[in-house]
């Protein structure tokens, strides 16, 4: 992969990303390195955050996916979910110029930073509760270092407990549903929304009008 394809990293968030050969998690250091064998040219590495270090909003995706994030290097970019992601975020006024699922497209994002629960590929999309824990530590760092953030969208619900989690909420008082608005001291609105994933779209589990319900509401919410 060129540097001019590489994903670019918002500035207060750069310093707090894992490096690309994170050693934490062993079984995902082997998917990681099994992958680059097969395909040298991809990002093969944790994905870091992609959008505006200002930003109000963040939008917590679960982990790269294997053709997507994993592959390009940016949130939600060359997968089916990114369409839906990227053009909702376009619809409320919070992305700029034109989603062409490539890191060099010059998609910007304004108001809004999109992070993962677990920056590393994990097998079958599902990551382990320790690999998720041991995670953790990223997504604390990146919600702390954002200092204009009001709204935090989870998209679904192993998101969701990692975000609770992150801002020291507790579990299962705060269980998971879509729409469902969460309210923890001294930290953004929590608002969960079922995954915006292809499977999910194409089974009518996720309309694009109940994703965009739960932007519209995050909109209310910043008044």
């Amino acid at each position: 992969m060129s540097d001019a394809s590489f994903p670019v990293i918002p500035a207060t968030l750069a310093p707090i990303q894992p490096p690309r050969d994170c050693p934490l998690c062993p079984r995902l250091v082997e998917v990681r390195q099994s992958v680059a064998a097969e395909y040298p040219s991809w990002w093969n590495a944790p994905v870091p955050p992609f959008g505006d270090d200002q930003a109000w909003l963040a939008v917590v995706g679960l982990a790269p996916g294997k053709h997507g994030a994993h592959r390009t290097g940016r949130p939600f970019t060359g997968d089916g979910a990114g369409p839906l992601l990227y053009g909702t975020l376009a619809k409320f006024g919070l992305a700029e110029g034109e989603f062409a699922a490539k890191v060099d497209d010059g998609l910007a994002l304004k108001g809004a930073v999109i992070l993962n629960a677990v920056k590393c590929l994990p097998p079958e999309n599902k990551p382990m509760p320790e690999e998720r824990a041991t995670c953790r530590r990223f997504l604390e760092q990146e919600l702390r270092a954002l200092p204009n953030l009001s709204v935090v969208i989870a998209l679904g619900d192993i998101a969701h407990q990692s975000v609770v989690k992150a801002l020291g909420g507790k579990l299962p008082k705060a269980r998971f549903a879509h729409l469902a608005e969460h309210r923890i001291p001294s930290s953004p609105v929590v608002i969960d929304s079922y995954h915006c994933s292809r499977y999910n779209q194409n089974t009518g589990k996720l309309t694009p009008e109940m994703f965009e319900a739960v932007f519209a509401r995050a909109v209310e919410l910043r008044g």
